[in-house]
């Protein structure tokens, strides 16, 4: 029988449906996929695909933090991009938050639609 935990924070957006933002089985977290909204007023940051991955990063940061981890525990990310001419800006961003010893394992694929009509989502899977 495995035992699963139900990882949430106010320090990242409200699940917008019947989903979690993280689940916890074992020793590996589950993250859902996010976007960039503001946890604090629900707003989309758009404004730059630059902005807008710091923004998806620094909600999945927080997600990691309730679960007791942090960047260094992700074995794995998935990006989903609406427009893969957004990749060298993303992935830019993204390599802020990871060392290249150290990074996780990754693919990115372009979406033909993303929710709220965001430019970025990702979600990622850690491991204590």
């Amino acid at each position: 029988m495995s035992m699963k935990t139900i990882i949430r924070t106010d320090k990242a957006p409200a699940p917008i449906g019947p989903y979690n933002q993280a689940v916890m089985a074992g020793n590996v977290l589950y993250t859902s996929g996010q976007i960039a909204m503001d946890p604090s007023s629900g707003d989309l940051v758009t404004d730059n695909i630059q902005n807008e991955s710091h923004q998806v990063m620094q909600n999945l940061k927080a997600v990691l933090e309730a679960a007791g981890m942090n960047f260094e525990n992700v074995a794995k990310t998935s990006i989903f991009l609406k427009d893969m001419d957004n990749f060298q800006a993303v992935n830019a961003v993204y390599a802020e938050y990871f060392s290249e010893e150290n990074a996780p394992a990754r693919e990115t694929v372009q979406v033909a639609k993303l929710p709220k009509d965001v430019n970025v989502e990702i979600s990622m899977i850690a491991s204590k």
